[in-house]
């Protein structure tokens, strides 16, 4: 057998890169893991971890409204930027050196460079060095994409550069209508700012339930966020300090910055892969992999949004463990990527898991409907006229509950717990036999007793 200089070679220090070594060292692997930027990856460095600081950042303004009805008196209340964004970085730091720490404990080698294939079992670093691997994992994650070129399109900045703006801009166009263009259009919004979203499709949150996509929606306009859609961004004009973003539709805006969020594609360039012959998914342009996360060369795996699959950290983490098991633990494992609950930390927050009510009528012949959308308790006294939606969709000739979606305060964390109640094939009965917890808006779920709709497909004759 060949003599290898590492048993196992990771490209990427993100979330699944790093979980993967982590786990092989810890079976006895000689492990070396390889990040050209940051350890850590999008997720804690630019993307979901400053996101959330940053949506509890701009929340704050509306408790402060919220305050009044309450009794609260709160002197006229001021932001700065620079603090936040300086206090913000700091934390990223401390979670960059926790996870670096993590990976040098468990044994492995980290390699601060850039690597890219030689042949397929050899990485050349940007150092100049060569390794040789008896296996090597991908996991150099997704970068946002912003479209076909236009004229203007160097002005656009991404979900990289909005975590680093030396202002907060006061007036923002966000293209997009995914979890991350909501997200920030929520977040500046919070903060102030005039938001406007720009969106090509007919509404918002695509692949979404449509309960779900209408009351987000409806509860962004509240806020006093535009969002515009069918229609796109093709031409920015820059004037000083000031830029123009001529729509499709023949109208202009005028903004200070204008973000695009409306995809993000697989990390593939340059990374030799055609010297490795590791297929791509030319459709998608992610790597190939089977259920195993094992590419169409044997020793070679990828995980993660470099994939293309279903791009979301917990989903990465998930699979770089399973990979350091069935490879190094001699115990092969298979990731069920079925019934993955989400969230999207818009405000309100959306949270769920299961189909869709369209996708379970095109499943199933007979499916009931639970719904409701009320005012939240806190509401009352605060003034505000924000709404929660509860969806349940329940295959009728089972009663298993297939779906859950929530639009509320704390959607993500009553998410979590439903994905558990979703994966276990709860039925209807196991909720309606739950006590409820009151006062609080979850007891909804376990209370709606009337189908709000029932669908009984017509048998082919």
């Amino acid at each position: 057998m060949a003599d290898f200089d590492v048993d196992l070679f990771v490209i990427g220090g993100g979330s699944g890169g790093v979980r993967a070594a982590r786990i092989a060292a810890g079976y006895g692997a000689r492990v070396m893991i390889a990040e050209e930027y940051r350890f850590g990856g999008t997720c804690v460095i630019r993307g979901c971890v400053p996101k959330k600081l940053m949506v509890y950042a701009s929340h704050i303004h509306r408790d402060i409204e919220d305050a009044a009805g309450f009794g609260w008196t709160i002197p006229s209340a001021t932001f700065d930027w620079p603090t936040f964004i300086a206090n913000k970085d700091r934390e990223i730091a401390r979670l960059e050196g926790i996870y670096t720490a993590n990976v040098e404990k468990s044994g492995a080698n980290i390699v601060k460079a850039r690597a890219v294939f030689e042949d397929p079992h050899t990485l050349r670093l940007s150092t100049g060095e060569t390794v040789t691997a008896k296996y090597v994992l991908i996991a150099t994650g997704g970068a946002p994409n912003h479209g076909p070129a236009f004229p203007g399109i160097e002005h656009v900045i991404s979900s990289n550069e909005v975590f680093h703006l030396p202002q907060l801009p006061k007036r923002i166009v966000i293209q997009g209508g995914g979890y991350i263009a909501l997200e920030f259009a929520c977040i500046f919004a919070g903060f102030g700012s005039d938001v406007t979203v720009v969106y090509r499709g007919d509404n918002i949150l695509r692949g979404f339930d449509e309960d779900v996509r209408a009351h987000v929606r409806k509860e962004m306009e509240k806020q006093g966020i535009t969002i515009l859609t069918g229609c796109t961004v093709n031409k920015i004009d820059k004037h000083g300090h000031d830029f123009t973003a001529h729509l499709s539709n023949g109208s202009s805006i005028a903004a200070d910055q204008v973000m695009f969020a409306i995809g993000r594609h697989p990390n593939v360039v340059n990374l030799g892969l055609d010297k490795a012959g590791v297929n791509v998914k030319h459709a998608h342009g992610g790597i190939a992999v089977n259920e195993f996360s094992q590419t169409n060369v044997p020793h070679i795996y990828a995980v993660g949004d470099v994939t293309n699959h279903i791009n979301l950290t917990p989903v990465a983490i998930r699979e770089g463990h399973a990979f350091a098991d069935t490879v190094f633990g001699k115990r092969p494992v298979k990731v069920d990527h079925s019934n993955i609950p989400t969230a999207v930390f818009t405000q309100p927050e959306v949270g769920t898991v299961g189909m869709t009510e369209a996708e379970a009528r095109a499943a199933f012949s007979h499916v009931d409907v639970y719904k409701t959308d009320f005012k939240p308790i806190k509401a009352t006294l605060s003034g505000s006229d924000s709404r929660v939606l509860m969806k349940l969709i329940v295959d009728a000739s089972t009663d298993i509950v297939v779906g859950c979606h929530v639009v509320g305060h704390e959607a993500a964390e009553l998410i979590q717990v439903l994905g558990i109640c979703v994966k276990m094939k709860a039925t209807k009965s196991d909720f309606d036999a739950t006590i409820a917890v009151h006062p609080s808006a979850a007891e909804e779920l376990v209370t709606m007793r009337t189908p709000t709709a029932r669908y009984v497909r017509e048998a082919a004759e």
